[in-house]
């Protein structure tokens, strides 16, 4: 199904706020695709894709109640998406972070002198690469991941949106992911 027109859109989402479940299956098959791809480019994985693309459709349903007030459908779910997938790559980071801590911690005889140098040269090489982000990113990412700020606390300091503050976050992730890929690779 290709997409719709405004008006339709618009009376789909008033039959989905209605609990019409086959106005939704109309809207998830009209966007899913093109919701995948965009999520894709963000996270360079298949299935991890495929989870955000079904989370947001989740939450769509849980807000449904809420769909007819929406302005412009298309920007709201992409941006939810972006979101979706923002939170699930933050968790995911802060997870590998917290396995590995307990590891070092529960383990710390068990690296071998060679990985425990790959790992400082990881790490270094990340420092390195996260030095050299456009500034504005730097101080994004820095404030995310370091300081540990939210979103809305960096908006404030930095004096942005939350949507720059996204945005930033989302290109600093992709440059260092694809740096440190290039570098594994070599």
């Amino acid at each position: 199904m290709s997409a719709f027109l405004p008006e339709n859109e618009k009376l789909l989402l008033e039959q989905i706020s209605e609990d019409n479940e086959e106005a939704f299956s109309q809207v998830f098959h009209a966007y899913k695709d093109k919701l995948y791809a965009f999520i894709y480019r963000i996270t360079e994985s298949k299935e991890l894709s495929s989870d955000i693309v079904q989370d947001t459709f989740l939450k769509i349903w849980e807000l449904r109640g809420k769909l007819f007030s929406i302005e412009n459908f298309n920007a709201y779910l992409f941006r939810m998406a972006q979101n979706q997938a923002i939170n699930q790559l933050r968790r995911m980071s802060r997870e590998t972070l917290i396995l590995m801590e307990r590891q070092k911690e529960n383990n710390p005889s068990s690296e071998t002198p060679e990985e425990e140098l790959r790992y400082k040269n990881i790490s270094a090489y990340i420092r390195e690469i996260v030095h050299s982000l456009p500034p504005q990113q730097k101080a994004v990412y820095t404030l995310s991941r370091e300081q540990n700020l939210k979103q809305e606390e960096i908006a404030r300091q930095l004096q942005i949106s939350i949507s720059t503050v996204q945005n930033h976050m989302t290109q600093a992730l992709r440059t260092i992911r694809e740096k440190l890929k290039k570098r594994l690779n070599e």
